[in-house]
């Protein structure tokens, strides 16, 4: 019996800069209401997937598909207008403006026409309180700077402000890499709130615990290879962590490393 079809799939991608293997043969998907995590230590080859992912690398071999069809990525406005959007750790959001104008940035509503045409920031508001309160989050006041919010705060804007114009795979690099506990646990509870609306995500992550928490679908990268795909049952953070560090040579993993279920 068959799965539903991935919305993003990838096929023995490699990766090469002169005579350097940054991916080599890495094959993987990701599927609606679900959340895969792309794990690895530094320099496992998570940065090098993410920018083939979203259209800014285009890979030396392999194939790129949406819904199980073949494309070509030019560019991250390519992938966009797939549908496929990432959240980076700098978040692309400025610090002295509006909650509401970063959620927007340039897209602002609008009303009236030609030269009588004015930004409808009464839409505006609503549009920020209703589309962060879908991931339940709560605006205290769209027009304070983002820059007062916390950092979770910050990551769930720029998640929300995605998933707004109209992301089917949200790619989220390191969200809780610079967070504290209780801000990363925030941001996670978002990601569990988005998986609830359909959105297919890709986790990329060194935490094995945030990953074990939120996870459905487990890709372990190691030096550009993947040395494994497991799905929540079968795998625990412990074995996470032993997988990334280099240690699976003392665990049983159930299948060689690089096998990939697709």
């Amino acid at each position: 019996m068959t799965g539903p079809t991935p919305v993003l799939s990838v096929r023995s991608v490699g990766v090469r800069f002169g005579s350097v293997d940054a991916l080599s043969d890495v094959s993987t998907s990701v599927t609606e209401a679900a959340v895969t995590c792309l794990l690895g230590d530094n320099g496992a080859g998570k940065s090098t997937l993410v920018a083939v992912l979203t259209g800014v690398l285009r890979p030396t071999t392999g194939r790129y598909l949406i819904d199980g069809a073949p494309v070509e990525l030019s560019s991250p406005r390519d992938a966009l207008a797939l549908g496929i959007a990432a959240v980076h750790q700098d978040l692309a959001v400025i610090p002295l403006m509006s909650v509401w104008r970063n959620f927007f940035l340039g897209a602002e509503p609008v009303r009236g026409r030609g030269p009588l045409r004015t930004i409808d920031r009464a839409r505006a508001y609503r549009v920020v309180r209703e589309e962060m309160g879908r991931l339940g989050i709560r605006v205290r006041d769209p027009g304070q700077a983002v820059g007062t919010l916390s950092g979770g705060e910050r990551q769930s804007l720029a998640i929300a402000r995605a998933l707004h114009r109209g992301a089917r795979v949200l790619i989220l690099d390191e969200p809780t890499a610079a967070l504290g506990v209780r801000q990363a646990s925030f941001v996670l509870q978002v990601i569990e709130e988005a998986r609830e609306r359909g959105v297919a995500i890709v986790l990329v992550s060194h935490n094995p615990d945030h990953a074990a928490r939120v996870g459905d679908r487990f890709v372990i990268l190691r030096q550009g290879r993947v040395l494994g795909h497991f799905d929540r049952s079968e795998i625990t953070p412990d074995r996470l962590r032993a997988l990334m560090s280099g240690q699976y040579e003392s665990w049983d993993t159930g299948r060689s490393p690089g096998q990939s279920p697709i």
